[in-house]
């Protein structure tokens, strides 16, 4: 299968179990690789043919700029559900990274991978 991804999307949000977590938000980094058939797409040079990336995105940032999830693991469950909405998405990688939460890390997270129901 095919696949379409968005890398390292940047969002800041309420995320953490700890009070000043509670209280300042913090940048977490999203990346998703959706299994989307793009054969269509690539025969007609037609953008109602393609997945529509800026949608998907723009529906993740408004999520996850509203939330107040304490863990990151709730986090990308609940990603993982809006995104495969789109009934096209037959599977979604996900990643969630939470930058500087461990000192001596790049970042830590979690990756998950959900299918269509």
């Amino acid at each position: 299968m095919d696949k379409v991804f968005i890398k390292d999307l940047e969002v800041e949000t309420i995320i953490g179990i700890f009070g000043w977590e509670r209280e300042v938000k913090q940048k977490v980094r999203i990346s998703m690789e959706m299994s989307f058939d793009i054969s269509k797409a690539g025969k007609s040079d037609e953008i109602n043919d393609a997945l529509d990336y800026k949608k998907i995105g723009k529906s993740v940032v408004n999520l996850v700029s509203k939330s107040s999830f304490f863990l990151v693991e709730k986090m990308a469950e609940e990603i993982a559900k809006l995104v495969l909405k789109n009934k096209n998405i037959a599977e979604l990688r996900l990643r969630v990274e939470k930058p500087g939460a461990l000192r001596g890390s790049k970042s830590v997270g979690v990756e998950i991978i959900r299918c269509q129901k």
